[in-house]
């Protein structure tokens, strides 16, 4: 569904609505009848009928919030045509408003205006000011900023496991949600129960709002997991997929090491981005496997504490395998007890279907991959037997197409060609944690309709035991290392506190 059908869609309903609810009532109400079939503009005037501001209108349309905003003047849409009982509400949902058209048609429904002391009776203020704080959550969380919470360690050194983030929705353009008949405030499932959160249908078409900049090289990206959607194995293009809607992916947090135009390589571990080593931000250590023999195997569990090692492996022949960053790797080096210190690094040659693309054509392992060019919007590629298993699943699942394919001829919206024209951004994102990090070297590329939000501050942190005060609200970007304010949060705390308590004491 594009926005001309959804529009039309919209139109179509509002008038629809006009001639079987807003009708009769609009003139018992005393307003004219041609208002009622007015489209949009007739749910503007039943705004005003319930005595409501005019923008409760706008948040009709807003998705998610738009489905308690609904609920909200339903109930007072009957409350000032003396249907007043909660149970009518509920009715109005189950019959799907067919209950409203009964209430237009019913010769003996009146306009009795608002009754703001009923409305009490029925509808507690604290269940009213619930009802709003939610719908202003909702916005919140979906328009401008969201909580995420770090999950694994393939960000580890930048971010760590226990790291509770804000995310950014305005950096790269808040997406509108695509699923709007959800729970408001939660991603794929209810918690606690596994249970979906969603429906799957009706779907709204992809719309980004203005955002303040486009993604940059090194910045760390949320986004849904592309390849959350895929029933069958890697590599396995028979077409079986499990649709999820894109919004309700699994979240993923990685660094976006390429952006769309962009060739992509990695040689022995290290990124070159169109043939120059990418040049990493300070606050980033990428980590790779060490195998360490040492002279006294017997002082393993020194060496651990000393370095602050958490997880080691034990080798066969007496060595252990480590996770390190390249300074603490040089610093384990010249400890006297090391015998030797090698990176582990896996070369190209042989075949692994888990790596992107999934094709023979291409050997590569996670250490050495690539060359990989990064679809850009407007720009045109050939599609053959080598470009293909690149391309392959874009044009299947993102661009939107009717893609098929008889050996090596390829048919888009069934026609045949040899060319494609990208409709979208793509990028390549990657964890810091090379050798331990699910990323696009496994499931490909990440379409910009998939792009969720910039993560820009960490309000908490906990390792599993006690907390990381020197992370507590920290940036997540700069240079240099994170400096902490939490004394300024503790600081704002003591002087409002302190001016209620001086408010309090004056007005004794």
């Amino acid at each position: 569904m594009d926005y001309t059908t959804l529009i039309g869609i919209i139109i179509l309903t509002s008038f629809v609505i006009g001639v079987l609810v807003f009708s009769n009532l609009f003139v018992k109400a005393g307003r004219q009848r041609w208002e009622a079939f007015v489209p949009i503009y007739n749910y503007f005037v039943a705004i005003k009928i319930i005595g409501r501001p005019w923008w409760w209108t706008l948040l009709l349309f807003v998705p998610v919030v738009g489905n308690i905003m609904l609920i909200v003047v339903i109930y007072e849409f009957l409350h000032v045509f003396g249907y007043r009982k909660k149970r009518y509400t509920l009715l109005t949902i189950l019959t799907l408003g067919l209950f409203l058209v009964y209430v237009n048609f019913n010769k003996n429904t009146q306009y009795v205006g608002r009754d703001n002391e009923q409305m009490v009776k029925n509808v507690s203020s604290w269940t009213s000011a619930i009802l709003f704080a939610v719908v202003a959550a909702t916005i919140v969380h979906t328009y401008f900023m969201r909580p995420y919470t770090i999950p694994t360690s393939s960000l580890e050194k930048s971010l760590l496991i226990g790291d509770f983030l804000f995310v950014s929705k305005f950096h790269y353009g808040a997406r509108v949600p695509m699923t709007p008949l959800a729970l408001p405030m939660v991603h794929d499932s209810i918690p606690g129960t596994g249970l979906p959160s969603y429906l799957k249908k009706p779907q709204l078409p992809y719309m980004r709002l203005p955002g303040l900049q486009k993604i940059k090289r090194n910045d760390i990206v949320v986004f849904n997991w592309p390849a959350d959607t895929l029933k069958t194995m890697w590599g396995d293009h028979s077409g079986k997929f499990t649709y999820k809607p894109i919004d309700k992916k699994t979240n993923y947090v990685k660094r976006c090491v390429a952006v769309a135009g962009d060739t992509m390589e990695i040689k022995n571990g290290d990124i070159y981005i169109n043939g120059k080593l990418s040049k990493m931000p300070d606050r980033a250590k990428p980590q790779f496997f060490y195998k360490i023999t040492l002279k006294d195997f017997n002082q393993i569990n020194t060496l651990l504490q000393t370095y602050k090692i958490k997880e080691a492996r034990r080798g066969g022949d007496g060595s252990i395998y480590v996770n390190l960053d390249d300074d603490l790797a040089k610093r384990i080096k010249n400890n006297p007890n090391v015998l030797s210190l090698e990176k582990q690094i896996t070369p190209k040659g042989r075949f692994d279907k888990s790596i992107f693309p999934h094709d023979a054509q291409y050997p590569w392992s996670i250490d050495n991959y690539g060359p990989i060019y990064m679809p850009k919007k407007g720009e045109t590629v050939t599609l053959n037997e080598k470009t293909i298993p690149f391309y392959r699943d874009l044009l299947k699942r993102y661009e939107g197409v009717s893609f098929a394919e008889n050996g090596n001829e390829y048919y888009i919206n069934g026609k045949k060609t040899n060319k494609y024209t990208f409709k979208q951004d793509y990028y390549w994102m990657m964890g810091d944690n090379r050798q331990n990090s699910l990323d696009a070297r496994y499931w490909g590329y990440v379409p910009f309709d998939h792009v969720v939000g910039k993560p820009v501050f960490i309000w908490m942190s906990w390792d599993g035991k006690k907390p990381r005060f020197e992370r507590w609200f920290t940036t997540v970007g700069g240079s240099g290392k994170p400096v902490s304010y939490l004394w300024v949060f503790g600081l704002g705390l003591v002087l409002y506190f302190g001016y209620k308590q001086y408010k309090k004491k004056k007005s004794a």
